[in-house]
């Protein structure tokens, strides 16, 4: 069974002018494509096409060694921005409520300091990767990966992620990541961030 691109849970432009339509057409049509192919040839006539991205994700210690870096690379890239499309919405942004909002204010001490702290790693991850925000058994913490690793990989739980590649930002705000990275928080899907929350 290959693996397919999701569509979008809204138009290309339904993220302006945080997020540009341009930037949402390269986005999603061709990096997240491309990563959708170059996995479905990695796992071709293997165990592996079989397995669900979340059991590939799980399971990347297993993966031969001859496709593993593919793997990893198109498959983490498939899993991130499956998850990526949905914590961004055209009615986004604003502030968490009930149970999401509690556990941030009890581990960062404010809303604010929370998006302080995410961009702040955002900005220390050196070259491409991901900034997410998790939670390892009853803890909330932030942290970053490199190119596409997730913290699934390593049994963490992924509440929330931002994408850190240029790709994600660099046509309309070039080299300014944390301009990008403001102006995200216009978008986020609190919705979709309490309903990974309580699962």
């Amino acid at each position: 069974m290959a693996f397919t691109l999701p569509p979008l849970p809204y138009p290309y432009d339904a993220l302006e002018p945080h997020i540009d339509e341009a930037t949402m057409k390269l986005h999603h049509g061709k990096h997240h494509q491309a990563y959708v192919d170059k996995l479905n040839a990695a796992v071709a006539s293997s165990e592996w096409e079989t397995k669900s991205i979340d059991e590939i994700m799980l399971s990347l210690d297993k993966v031969p060694e001859k496709i593993k870096a593919a793997v990893r690379n198109n498959g983490g890239g498939h899993y991130n921005h499956s998850l990526f499309w949905q914590w961004m919405s055209p009615n986004g942004g604003g502030e968490p409520t009930g149970k999401v909002a509690e556990a941030i204010e009890a581990k960062f001490g404010s809303f604010a300091k929370f998006k302080e702290e995410f961009e702040a790693a955002g900005m220390s991850r050196f070259g491409s990767g991901w900034v997410w925000l998790i939670q390892d058994g009853a803890e909330l913490s932030i942290t970053t990966t490199p190119y596409q690793d997730c913290p699934v990989s390593e049994g963490k739980k992924v509440l929330l992620g931002n994408d850190l590649w240029e790709h994600a930002y660099y046509l309309k705000y070039q080299n300014r990541r944390l301009e990008y990275l403001a102006a995200w928080w216009n978008v986020v899907n609190w919705n979709r961030v309490t309903e990974l929350f309580s699962q």
